[in-house]
């Protein structure tokens, strides 16, 4: 059973973000250390969508996801991420209903959406699709759509984003929503508290993925309300953090 269909069944996955490293061993290493998936930075990391298949590819070959989050609402991208081979698709600043909409539309295959249809490619690990409905099937449950929710528009039309068939998981981006919301660096206000509560009793209700890329004290406050996606930190973070601590060791 892939990350997806675990998520799916009420299990946790945990993995990190990648902004800055692009050799495709990334994945390699992050498979080595236990993470279930790695999620690519788009919108605000350099990757191209070369760069993208090259380390999905690897990624699947080391029995981890590699989930990404594309710069912005668009077919090409949605599309093109998931014939690379990425098993996650995010979609940030997802303003309500009908950005929603888009997204499920673009990730799933019909019946649930309206995905075209590319019969060889890294989601088919390049081989030929011998019957299509039936692989239609098995990736509408492998595949991840997630909607980032970090817009005060998205929080007000929560519900009918979390009811959408071709809308697997709700992702919390704090600071964007801390800024939506006009206090931004305030992760953990009332407002904030609010918002995130709002999200999680919307994925309970039908049956979605909750999901958070934060601050350990925000992961922490709401793992025991249902948090099952798990995004910590962030490659850019953790190399400072390691290179800080050989510095402290040793230097002068």
């Amino acid at each position: 059973m892939g990350v997806g269909e675990s998520l799916k069944n009420g299990n946790r996955a945990v993995g990190t973000m990648l902004r800055m490293v692009r050799n495709p061993a990334i994945a390699s290493v992050a498979a080595q250390a236990g993470v279930d998936f790695i999620m690519l930075d788009m919108e605000h990391g350099g990757y191209s969508m070369e760069s993208v298949g090259d380390v999905a590819i690897l990624a699947r070959a080391s029995g981890i996801s590699c989930f990404i989050r594309v710069p912005e609402l668009a077919k090409s991208y949605v599309s093109r991420a998931l014939d690379s081979g990425c098993d996650g698709i995010m979609v940030p600043m997802i303003a309500g209903v009908n950005d929603a909409k888009a997204l499920g539309s673009w990730a799933k295959y019909p019946p649930v959406g309206n995905r075209g249809f590319g019969s060889a490619g890294g989601h088919t690990a390049y081989g030929a699709v011998k019957k299509p409905v039936d692989f239609f099937e098995k990736a509408n449950k492998a595949n991840v759509a997630i909607a980032q929710i970090e817009m005060v528009s998205a929080i007000e039309e929560i519900d009918g984003i979390a009811e959408l068939a071709g809308i697997d998981a709700l992702l919390i981006g704090p600071n964007d929503l801390a800024i939506s919301y006009g206090i931004p660096g305030q992760l953990e206000s009332p407002v904030i508290e609010k918002a995130i509560g709002t999200v999680a009793a919307a994925a309970k209700k039908h049956g979605k993925i909750f999901g958070m890329h934060g601050p350990d004290s925000l992961i922490e406050r709401w793992v025991p309300e249902g948090l099952r996606l798990i995004m910590s930190s962030l490659d850019i973070a953790m190399l400072t953090a390691g290179l800080r601590g050989v510095v402290e060791k040793y230097g002068s």
